[in-house]
């Protein structure tokens, strides 16, 4: 990455969840930021103890976890907002929650970090079902590092056409790929090639021996890397778990589980199909992403130089975790807007297919579909058209972002857009 990319990442980066969470704490009993490790939850966190005047309880040190452990109601019963990084770690304490919940029930009461899902920890989430709402925390987006606000995914949902007609920012095949390979973990971003993939190794290596040996004992612990790596050469495709298995050296049951596991603690999210109700056709299976193109990027052995070796194998590869790239960007820009999004892919059995469809709570449908590559050819708009054609006036409409540097409609309700147009 160049100096001007670099930059960005070394101040203080400001959030865009921050200026939706007044507003959640003024609705919500319960905030839970969940995330992977290192992506910012306990920035956050530390932000709104400034604002309110309070301590946080940083569960991932021993003294202050064995404190509450030892009393969770009385550290509980404190004054609203309690604040708890790492929750996870005294599960008794959500107990304690319940039960200052169910003598007062005021918004703010309080706000809790985790980086393990809370949807995979079952007997957690039934403690506070209704009571809770959980907020999704992702590395750096595109626009964070340059200090930009992206309006990309509303525009998307509100008026495809206008960002024919946006700003767009030039951006080179070369400049791409390297924020393909970046990522964005604020301490993996700013490092040098060599420096990031040692802190992707260790970081690997921590979460697994860590966090997911705390959800429960795993017998082939050393399956879990190997699995990972599988799945990132799977990033972005149709989730296939026998193949997945076999390659890891796996039975497909135990294989499903430790993918659980992976997704618990935020290495791997699967994207679920869309559009079952639009006919027989449309296929089922879920797609697999890892949760940071820099990530997949380290586990793939893609760099600089072998990209520029433009061998089809590799080129292949980088389309699949550009796919994700985008993927992932759209999916942080959808957790920052008031309405709920619904996200899924759409893929026929005949394998005509559009990456990413989102969906609003009232009913407007619109796609996303990304190439690798500066050509468009008809059978790109293959499954933009059939999601047109099938949905008609919900269809708000689709964009084909590519590798080019042109912005324009190609059809109707369909437009080419540069990747760069996500953080416009």
């Amino acid at each position: 990455m160049d100096a001007d990319q670099e930059e960005p990442s070394r101040r203080v980066v400001a959030r865009r969840l921050e200026d939706a969470l007044p507003a959640l704490l003024e609705e919500e009993p319960v905030l839970v930021l969940n995330g992977a490790r290192t992506v910012g939850k306990s920035t956050l966190l530390a932000r709104i103890a400034t604002e309110a005047d309070r301590a946080v309880l940083d569960l991932d040190d021993l003294a202050t976890r064995d404190a509450v452990a030892a009393d969770p109601a009385l550290f509980a019963s404190g004054p609203a907002p309690v604040l708890v990084d790492e929750f996870q770690k005294v599960p008794e304490l959500l107990d304690a929650v319940k039960a200052e919940l169910n003598k007062d029930l005021r918004p703010g009461r309080f706000v809790l970090t985790g980086s393990t899902r809370y949807t995979a920890l079952p007997r957690l989430a039934q403690s506070l079902t209704g009571r809770v709402h959980v907020v999704d925390v992702w590395p750096l987006s595109q626009g964070e590092l340059a200090g930009t606000r992206e309006t990309f995914c509303k525009q998307l949902l509100d008026d495809p056409a206008a960002l024919v007609g946006g700003t767009q920012t030039p951006e080179t095949r070369e400049g791409y790929e390297q924020r393909v390979l970046a990522g964005g973990f604020p301490l993996a971003v700013r490092r040098s090639a060599a420096a990031r993939a040692r802190w992707f190794r260790d970081y690997i290596s921590l979460v697994i021996s860590r966090d997911v040996l705390e959800i429960r004992q795993v017998r082939q612990r050393d399956s879990l890397p190997r699995l990972l790596r599988v799945l990132a050469a799977q990033t972005g495709q149709v989730l296939n778990i026998r193949k997945a298995a076999e390659q890891a050296h796996l039975e497909p049951p135990v294989a499903g589980d430790y993918l659980a596991l992976l997704e618990a603690v935020f290495l791997v999210h699967r994207l679920p199909a869309w559009g079952r109700t639009l006919g027989s056709r449309v296929a089922g299976l879920p797609k697999t992403h890892l949760v940071d193109s820099g990530l997949a990027s380290h586990l793939l052995g893609l760099t600089t130089k072998r990209l520029t070796t433009r061998q089809p194998a590799v080129l292949t590869e980088f389309g699949h975790v550009l796919e994700t790239f985008v993927v992932n960007e759209v999916l942080r820009q959808a957790s920052w807007l008031d309405e709920p999004v619904v996200t899924g892919h759409f893929r026929t059995h005949d394998q005509v297919e559009v990456d990413l469809v989102m969906e609003s709570y009232d009913g407007r449908v619109t796609g996303i579909e990304v190439k690798a590559s500066s050509r468009v050819t008809q059978q790109d708009l293959r499954g933009l058209r059939m999601l047109r054609d099938k949905l008609g006036d919900t269809f708000t409409g689709g964009v084909l972002l590519n590798l080019g540097d042109r912005a324009y409609t190609i059809d109707e309700r369909i437009h080419v857009l540069p990747v760069s147009a996500l953080w416009a």
